[in-house]
């Protein structure tokens, strides 16, 4: 990625100096790096703010309520997942990271999960059902509240940050449901394989 943005700022600097608008092209890295530097300091704030937030959640015991909450619809979400495991708490935590929009908080939660389910996968060696469906939840990214998007709105001077709340609500369930629809669909599509192994051992 580093040699793409290297290759991107030189191409840059060549049609800019063969244009006659090398001020410009200097000037726009400047201010750019002005710009990523406020974003940067913005987004600290309100990642911290958030981040304390879901840690007093965690610790008052409203995230193990949510687990429970959602435990219903995580056994029909992940059958194969037993009822005791921890999984469900580290897929509600997951999920309610990624309902706050805090993409960066979710993401070790997320490993998390994807470990627990691994220690209960039969395969080691190919994704689990319910990895895959974790995985393609993950990739719709349902959010309530997209803090990190408000945040970037906010510091490039939006009059009304908030306004991208209702927009990124329909369009984020839309994409979570349809990713659980795709992923039962080519689960019964694509049945996972039994090796001679478990064969033989039936």
């Amino acid at each position: 990625m580093n040699y793409i943005w290297y290759v991107l700022i030189v191409i840059s600097i060549i049609f800019g100096a063969i244009n006659g608008t090398l001020n410009e092209v200097v000037n726009s890295i400047l201010s750019g790096a002005q710009l990523a530097v406020k974003i940067v300091l913005t987004l600290m704030g309100i990642m911290t703010f958030w981040l304390g937030i879901m840690k007093i959640a965690e610790k008052s015991g409203i995230v193990e309520f949510i687990s429970k909450l959602l435990k219903p619809a995580a056994k029909i979400i992940f059958p194969e997942i037993p009822k005791d495991s921890p999984v469900i708490g580290n897929v509600a935590l997951n999920f309610s990271a990624n309902a706050l929009g805090l993409a960066n908080a979710a993401t070790p939660i997320g490993l998390k999960a994807m470990e627990e389910m691994q220690k209960i996968n039969p395969d080691k060696e190919s994704a689990s059902d319910s990895m895959c469906t974790f995985l393609a939840m993950n990739t719709a990214g349902f959010q309530l509240i997209p803090a990190t998007v408000i945040a970037i709105l906010a510091a490039n001077g939006s009059e009304h940050p908030t306004e991208i709340i209702i927009p990124t609500l329909i369009v984020t369930f839309t994409a979570f449901i349809f990713a659980i629809i795709v992923s039962k669909i080519f689960k019964r599509i694509f049945p996972p394989q039994i090796k001679k192994g478990e064969i033989n051992a039936g």
